[in-house]
């Protein structure tokens, strides 16, 4: 092997050497994306920022305290992401971490879609009330914290027994995040817009309200008339068959980006709009 022929095998082992650290770099932080982990790193970026600062300016206190900081990080770093970092070897030991095919991914959200259907369905024949919201890109953690965590695989039945009346967790929001009904009775923010119908109750305005502060899409079933309505972007859209209400969640939550452009415009057409 000539010279060379040397030369090029090492560069090339620091591509992928590179691309390797990138591509784990970007699984952590999809892994803590939606999380309060992402606040903690956000803090830790302002430390050296802070330590860059002091040392340059001559701020010898302050530069000792950022450097202490940062010394006893690592460990600080441990136990304030045992959550994330459990979870990333729970991932890990189930071959998890690396791949996931795209096929699976859409299997598991046509599953999510036919389950909410199947229950919205005998909800809103019912009039039980309901409250679901799907995460999407923003993280809902904030909200799923405030409710009883579950992390069950979704099926109809669940969603049903979960809004029963006068069970213990029929009060309050289900929060769907990556396919699997994460918390049950979680608090969501209530939308304080004054177009807001008067004869809407708190379900409404807790599906627009969080409609308003993440990308989420929430399903509102009312106890009073068995109505469906959906909010999405600061949104309401009423009294929705469940023929519409499958093409909307199809065209939002599983197909291609293209054909949901094209889709969105149904939108604006079916259902009644904030009021």
């Amino acid at each position: 092997m000539s010279f060379a022929d040397f030369d090029f095998l090492e560069y090339l082992a620091n591509i992928v050497d590179i691309l390797l650290v990138w591509f784990v770099i970007y699984k952590l932080i999809a892994i803590i994306r939606g999380t309060k982990a992402v606040q903690l790193l956000k803090g830790i970026f302002v430390i050296l920022i802070v330590k860059f600062v002091s040392d340059y300016f001559g701020l010898n206190t302050l530069s000792w305290m950022m450097e202490q900081v940062l010394t006893w990080g690592f460990l600080a770093i441990i136990i304030i992401f045992q959550p994330e970092l459990r979870r990333a070897l729970e991932q890990l030991g189930r071959g998890r971490l690396f791949a996931r095919s795209g096929l699976q991914e859409e299997e598991d959200e046509e599953k999510m879609v036919e389950a909410i259907i199947k229950a919205t369905d005998y909800m809103a024949k019912r009039r039980i009330g309901a409250l679901i919201s799907i995460e999407r890109e923003t993280g809902m953690s904030d909200y799923i914290e405030t409710g009883i965590q579950l992390h069950s695989r979704i099926s109809s039945e669940l969603l049903i027994n979960l809004f029963i009346p006068n069970t213990p967790l029929h009060d309050g929001a289900v929060v769907i995040q990556k396919n699997i009904v994460a918390a049950a009775a979680c608090y969501l923010p209530l939308s304080e817009s004054p177009f807001i119908s008067k004869e809407l109750g708190t379900r409404h305005r807790a599906a627009l309200g969080i409609s308003e502060v993440t990308d989420s899409i929430t399903i509102v079933v009312s106890e009073e008339t068995g109505s469906v309505s959906v909010t999405r972007n600061g949104e309401l859209y009423r009294d929705l068959s469940g023929e519409t209400l499958r093409e909307l969640l199809t065209a939002e939550l599983i197909s291609p980006s293209r054909i949901k452009q094209a889709a969105s415009t149904r939108w604006n057409w079916r259902g009644k709009k904030n009021g």
